[in-house]
């Protein structure tokens, strides 16, 4: 990697509710998508505590994290994502920040066939990280 080269890496968490829904968030940038609580690594930060602070900045909730499932690789973006599993306290009350619009739990069945193997791939871990690349 050059001096120069930019390498982007983010951080996300896979919370599910009692009935084993996935909570997403509505970003009121870019497109506009649903996607996991989390983001970008800033300068000196390790990823765990990037995923605690996004969290904590996105969802106004501390979370408790397990273990660190997969990282993909995007090719489209140029850039990493970790994923994680992660709890949120019995009651905690979800409060967004202006970066996105809405919160709810969505059933596996109802994610993005990428969502959909991200959510997977955490849920079903084994104890050994993986990588993919898309």
């Amino acid at each position: 990697m050059g001096f120069d080269d930019r390498y982007r890496l983010s951080a996300h968490a896979v919370i599910t509710d009692a009935c084993d829904r996935v909570l997403l968030l509505k970003a009121v940038y870019g497109d506009g998508a649903w996607g996991l609580p989390g983001g970008g690594l800033e300068p000196g930060e390790t990823v765990h505590a990037a995923l605690i602070r996004e969290c904590r900045e996105e969802l106004d909730c501390d979370v408790r994290v397990t273990y660190l499932s997969v990282i993909y690789y995007h090719a489209a973006l140029e850039a990493h994502a970790a994923v994680f599993r992660c709890y949120l306290a019995d009651d905690a009350l979800v409060r967004l920040s202006d970066e996105h619009s809405e919160h709810r739990y969505f059933a596996l069945d109802e994610l993005s066939p990428v969502q959909r193997l991200r959510v997977s791939d955490c849920l079903n871990f084994d104890g050994n990280a993986r990588s993919r690349r898309f």
